[in-house]
């Protein structure tokens, strides 16, 4: 059975320079200078390659580092988690299961109430799609998500 989020050659193809560099060549957007490090609207945020859903509003948090940061995704079998020497140290690197594109890196790090993980995630490698668009672009499944929060209208702190 084929999933209905797939990397396809044209959606890789409307890619920007940027989110081609980040999703599929592994690179890292400038912290602080990136759509999504202080975005707070309420919906979710899936991949630009596949649209499989990643991670949403609820579960974001500042973290101060400069790239939107989350406690966990959304449905953990969409990420992918794999080992990282690229810098000479240790990383754990997240990628989108179905898209195969580069998200960010795992920390363990975030806040302990939540879990005390904090994914890290390049906002190139993201769309987000707004509560109030859920149904319409085909997430409305997830809508519950954000009916049953109190961050429901407000978002992510």
């Amino acid at each position: 059975m084929t999933s209905k989020y797939e990397k396809s050659s044209e959606a890789i193809s409307q890619l920007t320079a940027n989110q081609y560099r980040v999703t599929q060549e592994s690179a890292t957007e400038p912290a602080f200078n990136n759509e999504f490090w202080d975005h707070k609207a309420a919906g979710l945020y899936v991949d630009v390659v596949s649209g499989e859903p990643l991670f949403a509003s609820t579960t974001k948090f500042d973290s101060g580092c400069g790239w939107p940061s989350f406690t966990a995704p959304l449905t953990p079998e969409n990420v992918v988690e794999n080992s990282d020497v690229s810098l000479g140290m240790m990383r754990t690197e997240v990628r989108s299961a179905h898209g195969d594109s580069h998200l960010g890196h795992v920390f363990n790090d975030g806040p302990k109430e939540e879990g005390g993980l904090r994914y890290c995630i390049n906002s190139a490698a993201l769309r987000f799609v707004p509560y109030e668009e859920l149904d319409a672009q085909g997430y409305g499944e997830y809508q519950k998500l954000f009916e049953d929060s109190s961050r429901a209208k407000g978002a992510a702190s």
